[in-house]
């Protein structure tokens, strides 16, 4: 995926869908725990150091695993890179918890799920396709299973 690096922090100063201080651990050998702030804003989970507006970097929530570890630790890693794990660990299992139904929402495969499950429910309510009138009902990415040939 290609980005501009100005949109990105543009993004990163958009309002968070969930924000919270936690240990994090990038995937470099010898990487240690340490306190960052993380915000989730669309499908990018955010990560600053705790004194400081920019963030060092950020984390595409796309074809990745989020998992829970251990009670408070969930980790995140890439299904095309399954060594580049990141993992977080949070001040409790409650905020774990959050944490991770929270970035599973946030992948663009789970909105595609629920646009296409609430198209098939008002098509069946109403008779019409709601994305007909906007001339994109045909297009591959709103079908079920494998696009169209």
């Amino acid at each position: 995926m290609r980005y501009n690096e100005r949109e990105l922090l543009s993004l990163a100063r958009q309002p968070a869908e969930k924000a919270a201080e936690v240990l994090m651990r990038v995937p470099k050998k010898g990487s240690v725990l340490k306190r960052r702030l993380v915000k989730l804003v669309v499908n990018f989970l955010f990560y600053f150091r705790t004194d400081e507006a920019e963030p060092i970097g950020a984390l595409l929530l796309e074809h990745c695993r989020i998992t829970r570890e251990e009670e408070n630790v969930f980790s995140i890693s890439f299904v095309e890179e399954p060594e580049r794990k990141y993992c977080f660990e949070c001040d409790s299992e409650e905020q774990c918890r959050e944490w991770v139904e929270a970035l599973k929402r946030a992948s663009y495969e789970f909105m595609r799920r629920s646009l296409i499950f609430y198209r098939n429910e008002i098509q069946k309510m109403t008779g019409k396709d709601p994305l007909e009138q906007y001339g994109i009902s045909e297009e591959a990415r709103f079908q079920l299973g494998t696009p169209k040939q």
